[in-house]
């Protein structure tokens, strides 16, 4: 493997000598289709979760989560439409994508999605639920088997340790939280807690990892601040993923949560000034599902432990979601109806 400059950015170094190994990349708006707008159609689909607990917890309007979770379907329909005619018109810069040492991270939110759509599925047609999700838990567990042989494989740079590197490892915890909808709780209890066991180990792993590089390492670049929500996802994620498995609400698993929160707090402070700052892309949708995580576990939390605190707690991680999503969907169709979608992805 040859190794990167010691000058530069070691990202960027990175990605020139990926996209030096692959072929020609055409220049059209789809060969630079980032693999990490997959996050929206999981953020809006987990907020989609979140509203339908808080409608069965508090009695809010059931059509919130419904018209949620459908748009999350469209999303990712037409987001693999479109990725699937970008791997045709240029595979390029697919291979140069997944090659990256950060970007090829973000392919496991394919699989993410592909285990939590389904789970508003069940209602309509039971069948094709289970089998998206079989396909997206298999597909899991082999992408984050995949990333670490590679990872293992050749020596890595500290510095292109980002929070992205979290999705390759933390992936396996989303595996049992469609089970419930899917009444498989039993009769795959073991595959749950194999992939539970992977996500939480190797992710707190790899979270220790990122957050000694984000301490003592160059700051990330702007582009990649979003992106450090994902960071919560082996403590929300896993409280979630934990009562499942575990069947009961410890206070492991609340650990678990209570760990979680105070990253949100710290990480929202930290961004507060983000949309002022620097200029809007897509990769902010990165946000989106750490956010939406972090708000089924509150309310999970609250249902488990009722009182003033945790459901207020609950219900303002429920707003705020809701209102950044929000902000996420009116900024984004705004720059495709200006025309600017070669900008929002960062053609």
């Amino acid at each position: 493997m040859p190794a990167y400059p010691r000058t530069g950015d070691p990202i960027e170094a990175a990605s020139q000598e990926a996209c030096a190994r692959s072929a020609p990349v055409p220049d059209s708006l789809l060969s630079h289709l980032p693999v990490g707008l997959f996050g929206a159609a999981t953020g809006i689909g987990g907020l989609g979760a979140a509203w339908r607990l808080a409608h069965l917890q508090y009695g809010m309007p059931a059509w919130i989560s419904e018209a949620l979770a459908a748009l999350s379907m469209l999303v990712f329909v037409a987001l693999a439409i479109a990725y699937a005619a970008k791997a045709v018109i240029a595979p390029g810069a697919v291979r140069a994508e997944w090659a990256h040492p950060v970007s090829g991270n973000l392919f496991g939110l394919v699989p993410i999605a592909l285990m939590l759509l389904p789970i508003p599925l069940v209602a309509w047609t039971p069948r094709l639920a289970t089998t998206l999700w079989a396909l997206g838990a298999i597909s899991c567990l082999i992408f984050t088997g995949l990333r670490l042989f590679l990872w293992m494989s050749a020596r890595q740079q500290v510095e292109t340790a980002l929070p992205a590197w979290i999705i390759s490892v933390a992936g396996p915890l989303n595996l049992p939280i469609a089970l419930p909808a899917l009444g498989l709780v039993d009769n795959l209890h073991e595959l749950a807690m194999f992939a539970f066991a992977i996500g939480i180990f190797f992710g707190l792993l790899v979270f220790m990892l990122v957050f000694s590089r984000l301490l003592f390492q160059t700051p990330p670049p702007v582009e990649a601040l979003p992106a450090l929500l994902v960071l919560t996802a082996p403590f929300s994620i896993g409280y979630s993923a934990y009562r499942i498995v575990m069947g009961s609400d410890n206070a492991v698993g609340q650990s678990l949560y209570m760990v979680g929160l105070l990253l949100i707090c710290v990480l929202i402070a930290l961004l507060r000034h983000l949309p002022r700052c620097c200029p809007f892309r897509v990769s902010w949708w990165a946000v989106s599902f750490p956010l939406a995580a972090a708000t089924v576990a509150a309310l999970h939390f609250a249902a488990a432990m009722p009182n003033v605190v945790n459901q207020s707690v609950a219900v303002l991680l429920l707003g705020i979601t809701t209102l950044i999503v929000l902000w996420l969907m009116v900024r984004t169709i705004r720059g495709l109806v200006r025309g600017e979608l070669r900008q929002l992805i960062g053609a």
